[in-house]
């Protein structure tokens, strides 16, 4: 029978967070000496720039349960408008500053109310929402890709990735990570990954007849 008390649930989550802070360290690695014009590409988040996707991250590694629940309610449970408002808070005058913010949080183990594996997801998925527009590019540990994928096919909350991926069979080409049954999806685990949470831009990396149905469910932004 496998241990799912306290004491198992504690050590997996001690075990996450090192990934996290790999993640968040080669991520800021990878954003030393861009640009001021660069900062300001669009991200593959609608509507924010590179550099206010890594103030958000900056924000994730500083909110406590306590300090996330005082913003809910001071936003009225408008959880967009406590996103804007926390992000706000950690974004630089400018590029270096904003990155400076955020690699004094690469080793936090603050969170929202979240399990850890969440905050690794934030991590790599807004890691490549960075990224990809900036023509940068990060061969993450499949077997962390794997954990990570097993965690967004159940996930239904903050990310609605059960309800996007229902009824198609995810493999992925590169690793162990399959679920699912229905029509085909196939592609490597981060593309699945991308696609899982939401980015467009990653289906066409993906194959398999169920593809379509994806893209219907994932639309391109505007």
């Amino acid at each position: 029978m496998t241990n799912t008390g306290p004491r198992a649930r504690g050590r997996a989550a001690t075990g996450v967070w090192p990934l996290i802070h790999t993640e968040r360290a080669a991520l800021a690695n990878d954003l030393i000496g861009l640009t001021e014009p660069r900062w300001e590409t669009p991200s593959l988040c609608t509507g924010l720039t590179v550099r206010e996707v890594l103030a958000h991250l900056t924000a994730g590694a500083s909110l406590t349960p306590a300090r996330w629940l005082a913003g809910v309610l001071r936003c009225r449970f408008d959880f967009d408008k406590q996103v804007a408002m926390r992000l706000a808070e950690h974004l630089g005058a400018d590029g270096a500053e904003t990155l400076e913010r955020f690699r004094r949080a690469v080793k936090s183990t603050t969170k929202p109310p979240l399990p850890a594996i969440a905050m690794l997801g934030e991590v790599i998925v807004h890691g490549e929402d960075i990224r990809r527009p900036l023509g940068l590019r990060r061969d993450h540990p499949i077997a962390v890709l794997t954990s990570l994928a097993g965690y967004y096919q159940g996930a239904d909350l903050v990310v609605m990735a059960k309800g996007r991926i229902g009824g198609l069979r995810l493999e992925a080409t590169d690793g162990p990570f399959a679920v699912g049954s229905g029509q085909l999806v196939s592609g490597t685990t981060l593309a699945l990954i991308m696609a899982m949470t939401g980015r467009a831009a990653y289906l066409d990396e993906l194959r398999g007849d169920g593809v379509a149905i994806l893209r219907r469910r994932v639309p391109a932004p505007e």
